[in-house]
């Protein structure tokens, strides 16, 4: 290989390609365009306060949300880039985006291909005042043939498939180096950016999540919010060794779900958003199309788990574009664990758990 003994995402492209000689090129160069927006983002956030965390403005394109005159943010400058990108291939039937209440279609004058590309061009976008990681998810769907045939207009419907139907999924990661994280139904495989060749680079393929763990992240400001089974499972860990589980947890928050993703196929871990009684209307505050998908794929993939509490995201048939829900994910066999609590709840007793972050404080306890 050409200056290094290291694939690039092109290479891996097209040796996957060749297992099927019948692909038409399309989904490979889907990816690339994808890959393409994630470098733009990554260029653009490593600039921070330096130019107002903006770098050079496009003009706006009919897809840009703010182009009524909402302020450009990181956020948004990322979603025009994630649009722009992938918008003139002619891969795309259409495009979701978590940050637009519709999807859209393809402009007349772009041609119109197979496949639908939903995505979150920036999660975690807060950590841009923080210089802490953030990233980019995104999953492709296959579109039904009367729109990709253009027999039909796109609706809503045609993005509302069960995330088992997903033919790729990823994220970007954008921290101390910027990874490409893919998966295309054979595994996960990790790509870096390679600055001197501006090239993701084959770092990490066939990652694999460890099926037991001693590491949890959840946001424990909402405990009062959390249903039995929950608050059961985290006051087992942080009651470490003396407790019911025999052996000490960590506890870990980053606040960017990809962040918290990588980490997981990285060292191993489980990550909890569940579903609380904080908005007794809302199932989760979790996106289902927009992380919960993508995710799910590439940490069973990678051999995790991906679930609400309660059951696989994976089979779960979407009911609208933006539907929120619980999300579990991370090592098998403790994301299997949290679901078993939801299957067989069982009231808390405080001398089993007696932790020092959830137990009842007095000037006069014993």
């Amino acid at each position: 290989m050409p200056l290094s003994q290291r694939s690039t995402l092109t290479q891996f492209l097209i040796e996957e390609r060749r297992r099927f000689p019948e692909a038409s090129g399309d989904f490979n160069a889907l990816i690339l365009d994808v890959s393409l927006a994630c470098k733009a983002i990554a260029r653009r956030v490593s600039f921070g306060e330096l130019d107002g965390g903006l770098g050079d403005q496009p003009p706006p394109s009919p897809m840009d949300p703010t182009a009524a005159g909402v302020p450009h943010t990181i956020a948004s400058v990322s979603h025009e880039v994630f649009c722009r990108a992938n918008e003139w291939g002619g891969h795309l039937a259409g495009m979701a985006s978590e940050g637009l209440a519709q999807p859209f279609g393809m402009q007349t004058s772009h041609p119109r291909g197979k496949y639908l590309l939903l995505f979150d061009a920036l999660d975690g976008a807060s950590n841009v005042d923080v210089n802490l990681s953030m990233g980019s998810l995104f999953s492709v769907l296959r579109a039904p043939s009367a729109v990709a045939c253009g027999d039909r207009p796109l609706a809503v419907d045609d993005f509302l498939q069960p995330g088992a139907l997903q033919v790729a999924a990823g994220y970007a990661l954008y921290g101390p180096t910027t990874m490409f994280m893919l998966t295309v139904g054979s595994g996960v495989h990790g790509f870096t950016l390679d600055p001197n060749l501006g090239e993701f680079k084959l770092t990490h393929p066939m990652v694999t999540v460890p099926e037991d763990t001693q590491a949890f992240a959840i946001n424990a400001s909402n405990s009062r919010f959390w249903e039995p089974p929950v608050k059961r499972y985290v006051d087992e860990c942080l009651a470490g060794k003396t407790g019911p589980r025999g052996k000490d947890f960590n506890m870990r928050w980053i606040a960017s779900t990809v962040a918290e993703a990588h980490r997981i196929l990285m060292r191993g871990g489980v990550f909890l958003y569940p579903r609380d009684t904080k908005d007794p209307k809302q199932p989760g505050r979790m996106s289902l199309m927009f992380k919960a998908n993508p995710i799910g794929l590439i940490l069973e993939q990678a051999g995790g788990r991906a679930s609400t509490g309660r059951g696989p995201v994976m089979q779960l048939q979407p009911q609208g574009l933006h539907q929120r829900i619980g999300l579990v994910f991370g090592s098998k066999h403790e994301v299997e664990r949290i679901e078993r609590y939801h299957d067989e709840p069982f009231p808390l007793k405080k001398a089993d758990f007696e932790t020092p972050l959830f137990a009842e404080r007095s000037l006069f306890r014993d």
